[in-house]
């Protein structure tokens, strides 16, 4: 008789045990390890996260972005926790000391050759189905952005050097050097 071998769900628990220093993602109870990110990769979470807070700042607006490592509640469960590169939060009652309960408005994940099939499939389908509003995938190996609008159920691809609408706010447009 063939019997199925039981993978372990991992818990927030297993996360918040790993050694310091290891950073991991916790989707459905599997837990995703992440690689530390590489000097690009870096000065773009940077760009992003000076350029939608200076728009929010400059507007008054009610949002708050935060830069990973930032903990992110996904589904307010057990078996879900991301550490998105941007989040983009405007309901600030969401936001605790430990992270963001919930899923953020806006999340922006920037590629590593590594985690292609993780930005582009597992948390495509994550963060839509918890509720994200808006979705960017930036691929710098590419010099792409994949923009999906999930309320407006619309996916648009921009290069780097395009003007890229932000669907959150109007009057706002992010251009990727």
């Amino acid at each position: 008789m063939d019997t199925l071998r039981q993978e372990k769900a991992y818990t927030i628990d297993d996360i918040y045990s790993l050694p310091d220093g290891e950073r991991a993602e916790l989707i459905d109870g599997k837990i995703y390890y992440m690689a530390p990110p590489n000097t690009k990769h870096q000065r773009l979470v940077h760009f992003f996260d000076r350029e939608i807070g200076n728009y929010i700042q400059n507007n008054n607006g009610e949002c708050e972005v935060l830069p990973a490592p930032f903990a992110v509640f996904l589904n307010e469960d057990e078996i879900n926790y991301v550490e998105p590169d941007i989040s983009v939060i405007c309901d600030r009652d969401k936001i605790t000391d430990k992270g963001c309960n919930g899923a953020p408005d806006w999340i922006i994940e920037i590629v590593s050759p590594g985690n292609k099939p993780m930005d582009y499939f597992t948390k495509l389908f994550k963060y839509r189905s918890a509720g994200v509003r808006e979705y960017w995938i930036v691929d710098p190996t590419r010099e792409v952005v994949t923009v999906y609008r999930f309320e407006k159920e619309t996916m648009e691809q921009y290069s780097f050097g395009e003007d890229i609408p932000v669907g959150l706010y109007e009057d706002f447009s992010i251009k990727v050097e």
